[in-house]
């Protein structure tokens, strides 16, 4: 379990270097296209790809194929093992380049699709209808991204089966450089600032899938792409990865219907989901996607040999880490929401209104977040035992709780909810209905491993988790009574100049963690517990 809480670690902050890039980029998106009408442009053009990703790489395709890839290297020959990654990579290559193909040409078509209201106002000829013609053209950039992003991520998937994980964790950070260096140098170049994000997206796409080759060759996994649909290990991934693209995707779908939903909504709603959801990402990317990395390869290799008391601990030492991480990450973004977003977004074209509208995006989005890290966590419990169709049984459940959600709550506070004397605040129950649906998922996914017999929490787990919400209260208390001694809302934090209120979240996160670590030393956790 140590070497398991080394290379948790390792990916941590690889990770984290990654979404601190991530942040750095946000932040010259903001400046550059803020909240309005060019950021809901932008942010619809890059999601649909992204969605797609998260489809057909990623967390669908890793799901699938490293079992298999771990159940080849444990017991078929290394030329076997390297003829399966040849005909994994230009089985799926093919297929993804025939999608993007298609996508790049019915860009228009998909467009019309997920953004179901601009394409409404287009054919009604007002002037709401300009989104869905740059949206459509934006949308012919970003595109063959998907194709670049999935052999990365078959690149990443073969690096994880040999426990090569700081290289797929670095990766996401060219990414960031390639639009950051958009924003600098492209966007001065030209008239519409959302032509250099789209173009950044697709030249990381590439340097992402560049940047791993040598270490593919390096194990000596370079091999020339095949495709042959029926060979029985790309047969057997097909049969787990079609489950595994749903299960592991339903928040990415939740996310989507909150797109078409969006687009029927006030201008800006999809930019305030967006920053939301990227402050969400920074401590799913970093703690809960690494655990969830890590512990896969392990779990295939346990399940392989039969080890199943090692599975059962391996499964409840991810559990523990995730929520150790994940309670004080939600509590932490609710109490901070103000200063978070005072210096991270509010430059340039992101205002003191965009500001305070997606501080309350945050919140009802934050809320979820420990059974979003938990669902990273309890998916591949099953999927290590290549069962991916039990998780899917359990997202379709989470995705139809999401949509009932959005009808009974989205447009009643569009048009009800007044705030400041306005209304038109529908996207905070897109948000609070993705919570919801998260909670749904991670519940009926832990009530699964306990009835199926793969994992069952102990007493001394839950006596943990207790001491976990007992130290996430005090921290939360001691955070606020500082926060509002200097400042009590955004227009306060807005008076406060960047570099003072960059100290002060320094201060008040650091206070805060301190806080938190020193209740579970004194409720007797100790870090001997988070190793195992």
């Amino acid at each position: 379990m140590s070497r398991l809480f080394r290379s948790s670690v390792i990916t941590a902050v690889a990770t984290f270097m990654s979404r601190i890039l991530g942040l750095v980029r946000d932040i010259f998106t903001a400046h550059l296209v803020g909240a309005g009408v060019s950021a809901d442009i932008f942010f619809f053009a890059n999601r649909i790809p992204n969605f797609l990703r998260r489809l057909f790489a990623e967390g669908a395709f890793s799901q699938a194929f490293v079992p298999v890839m771990s159940e080849f290297k444990a017991n078929k020959t290394d030329a076997e093992t390297k003829e399966l990654v040849s005909n994994i990579t230009g089985t799926l290559g093919a297929l993804v380049f025939i999608i993007t193909i298609i996508g790049m040409i019915g860009s228009s078509v998909i467009t019309a699709i997920f953004g179901w209201g601009w394409f409404m106002e287009w054919l009604n000829g007002t002037p709401e209808g300009i989104k869905f013609v740059r949206a459509s053209l934006l949308l012919k950039i970003t595109f063959p991204y998907l194709f670049f992003i999935t052999l990365t991520a078959v690149s990443g998937a073969i690096l994880n089966t040999y426990e090569k994980f700081l290289i797929p964790a670095i990766t996401p950070c060219l990414m960031n450089l390639s639009m950051i260096a958009c924003c600098v140098w492209v966007a001065p170049l030209t008239d519409d600032p959302n032509l250099a994000l789209a173009i950044g997206v697709f030249i990381g796409g590439v340097v992402q899938f560049i940047y791993q080759l040598p270490f593919l060759y390096k194990l000596g996994c370079l091999v020339m792409p095949k495709f042959k649909w029926n060979h029985p290990g790309v047969k057997k991934v097909r049969q787990l990865m079609l489950p595994a693209i749903f299960s592991v995707s339903v928040s990415q779908i939740n996310l989507i219907i909150n797109t078409v939903i969006a687009s029927f909504l006030t201008t800006g709603a999809i930019s305030y989901l967006y920053y939301s959801d990227r402050l969400l990402e920074f401590p799913i990317g970093v703690f809960a996607v690494a655990i969830g990395t890590v512990i896969l390869p392990a779990l295939s290799r346990q399940h392989a040999t039969n080890d199943q008391e090692n599975y059962a601990k391996t499964m409840d030492w991810g559990i523990r880490l995730v929520l150790l991480l994940g309670f004080p990450a939600m509590m932490g973004m609710i109490m901070l929401r103000e200063p978070i977003i005072r210096v991270l977004f509010m430059r340039g074209e992101f205002g003191i209104e965009a500001a305070n509208h997606s501080a309350l995006s945050l919140i009802a989005s934050v809320s979820g977040i420990w059974a979003i890290m938990l669902v990273r966590v309890l998916v591949p419990g099953f999927n290590a035992r290549q069962d991916t169709k039990t998780p899917v049984k359990f997202g379709i459940i989470s995705m139809g709780v999401n949509i009932a959600s959005n009808l009974i709550i989205v447009f009643p506070l569009e048009k009800y909810l007044i705030i400041d004397g306005s209304n038109g605040y529908g996207y905070i129950g897109l948000a609070v209905s993705t919570t919801i649906s998260a909670i749904v998922n991670a519940s009926l996914l832990f009530w699964g491993l306990n009835k199926h017999g793969i994992y069952r929490t102990t007493r001394t787990t839950w006596f943990f988790i207790l001491k976990l919400i007992i130290g996430t209260a005090v921290m939360s208390v001691v955070i606020g009574f500082f926060k509002n001694y200097l400042a009590s809302d955004m227009s306060d934090w807005a008076g406060i100049s960047l570099m003072f209120s960059i100290m002060w979240l320094a201060v008040l996160i650091a206070a805060g963690a301190l806080v938190y670590f020193l209740v579970l030393l004194c409720l007797g956790i100790r870090p001997a517990h988070l190793r195992g």
